[in-house]
């Protein structure tokens, strides 16, 4: 397919951010733009392949987590895209101990023409962001994850539409997957309802901004201890792990507090029938998520797992090939 000829319509806005590190530093209509080209990206690839926008560019990829789906995900789209990604493990790094976080910055773009770093602490990511004069691409920081919520908001349009007034309801952990889909779902003007236990709660000043985005779109935001009472009418079921990585000495108090919030067929069936279930991935089976529903005729996980692939090429491709 030729891509001129896809006619995605590109933000002025957008062509100016040279970073995509939180879901609302972004419109309602960047996102729908960048979910638009995730649709053509895709749709590209399966009638043939993706046209080399990348090609003779660089990815250097940065990770202090390790991880499944982040890693193939960016590297098979760079390859996609005609392009090279850099695995730079821990090890090789030290980011923030073995060296600056601004020299590290500095030093690696002058190798490649963006940056992806997957790191415990979002400081380090605004800090990259500052120093680093080639795009920077958050992969995951404990204050939020961008990425998955563009992959998720991507596979609800894929089943739904674009529609607003959708109902999204997370149940567990108020964690950064959480975060950023509280955003994405506000942002295109679906409500968003959580429950979880009294402590475990969505950060406040992240709920702050999301009711400052609702108040725009018309979305609505709902947030119970009750699993329950989130569910009713839902379109949508999203779980994490209850212990995400680097809480695990919590494990166990964890599961003990988080049992009730365990999505099961009993959970399911108390919202709309046609509900699809999610889950960011990794799962543990038979702990957030019970193994009839993560194979279940509700469940989208490994699509989801898959749509990683192409909402991360619609970023790639707007800030390194300027699509």
């Amino acid at each position: 397919m030729d891509v001129q000829a896809m006619q995605v319509k590109v933000s002025p806005q957008f062509a100016v951010k040279k970073d995509f590190l939180h879901i609302a530093d972004f419109s309602a209509e960047e996102l729908q733009d960048l979910l638009n080209l995730a649709i053509d990206l895709k749709k590209e690839y399966f009638n043939g392949g993706n046209a080399p926008l990348l090609k003779g560019k660089a990815l250097a990829m940065v990770f202090q987590k390790p991880s499944l789906r982040t890693r193939v995900s960016f590297e098979m789209a760079m390859q996609h895209l005609g392009g090279h990604a850099m695995y730079l493990s821990p090890a090789e790094i030290g980011l923030g101990q073995r060296e600056s976080v601004a020299d590290v910055a500095r030093v690696l773009a002058g190798y490649a023409q963006g940056i992806m770093a997957r790191v415990f602490a979002h400081e380090h990511i605004l800090e990259l962001a500052e120093w680093s004069s080639v795009p920077v691409v958050n992969g995951l920081s404990d204050y939020n994850h961008p990425c998955q919520a563009l992959s998720d908001a991507l596979t609800i349009q894929e089943r739904f539409g674009k529609a607003k007034g959708l109902n999204v309801a997370f149940v567990g952990d108020g964690n950064n997957v959480a975060l950023s889909l509280m955003h994405v779902c506000a942002k295109l003007g679906w409500n968003f309802t959580i429950a979880n236990p009294v402590g475990y709660e969505i950060s406040a000043k992240a709920v702050e901004i999301a009711k400052g985005i609702a108040c725009e779109t018309g979305a609505s935001l709902a947030f119970y201890n009750d699993p329950h009472e989130a569910v009713k009418n839902a379109d949508v079921i999203y779980t994490d792990a209850w212990a995400s990585m680097g809480q695990e000495a919590e494990a166990a108090k964890r599961d003990e507090i988080f049992a009730p919030y365990q999505v099961n067929a009993q959970l399911v069936d108390e919202a709309r029938k046609d509900v699809i279930v999610m889950h960011c991935l990794p799962a543990h089976r038979n702990h957030e998520l019970t193994d009839d529903v993560a194979d279940g005729l509700h469940s989208v996980i490994f699509p989801q797992a898959h749509n990683r692939l192409h909402a991360q090429k619609a970023i790639l491709a707007r800030l390194l090939g300027g699509l």
